[in-house]
C-alpha cells in the first residue's frame, strides 16, 4: 500500500565554512582550527578580501586602532573555537595539510551527515601550544596582507 503521508528524508546539505559555497561530498575536505590559523597564506588571503582590505589598508597606512581591533576580531572568528572545518577543494591551496587525510575525514563527516568530529579536531589548539597560537595571532593581526598595501 502506498503511504502518502510518509515524509521524505531531506538530502543532507553542506557548505564551505570559509567561502559559504554549497558543497558536495566529492569536493569537501576537513581541516582543524590549528591548521587554519597556522596558514600564513590563509591569513594573507583573508586580510586582503574586498570586505577586509579597508581595515588592512587603514592598519598599515596609519596604524588605525579600529582597524587593528577589527583584524583581531577576524582572527578570533577563526581561532577562538577548536572544531573541525569543512572546506571546499578550491580553498585547500591555502593549507599545508595531508589532503588525503583531510578528504577521508570529510567523507566520514558527510556519511554521518555532519555529526562527526574527530578527537584531534577538538584539541588542535592545545596541541599547537599557547606560544604558537600567540605567534600566529600576531602574524594575522600585525602582518597579514602587508605586501598588498601600497605604503
Amino acid at each position: 500500500m502506498l503511504n502518502l503521508f510518509k515524509s521524505k528524508k531531506k538530502k543532507f546539505r553542506a557548505q564551505c565554512e570559509l567561502s559559504k559555497t554549497p558543497l558536495e561530498k566529492e569536493s569537501a575536505y576537513m581541516v582543524t582550527t590549528a591548521q587554519i590559523i597556522s596558514s600564513k597564506k590563509f591569513w594573507d588571503n583573508v586580510m586582503t578580501e574586498p570586505d577586509t582590505m579597508t581595515y588592512t589598508t587603514a592598519y598599515f597606512k596609519s596604524g588605525d586602532e579600529v582597524a587593528a581591533n577589527m583584524r583581531q576580531m577576524i582572527f578570533n572568528k577563526y581561532g577562538a573555537q577548536d572544531k573541525p572545518w569543512i572546506v571546499a577543494d578550491s580553498q585547500m591551496h591555502l593549507f599545508d595539510v595531508d589532503q588525503g587525510k583531510a578528504k577521508s575525514l570529510a567523507d566520514e563527516w558527510f556519511d554521518k551527515e555532519g555529526q562527526y568530529a574527530p578527537e584531534e579536531s577538538k584539541t588542535s589548539l592545545a596541541n599547537l601550544g599557547e606560544n604558537a597560537v600567540e605567534e600566529l595571532r600576531v602574524y594575522a593581526v600585525k602582518e597579514a596582507g602587508r605586501k598588498m598595501v601600497q605604503l
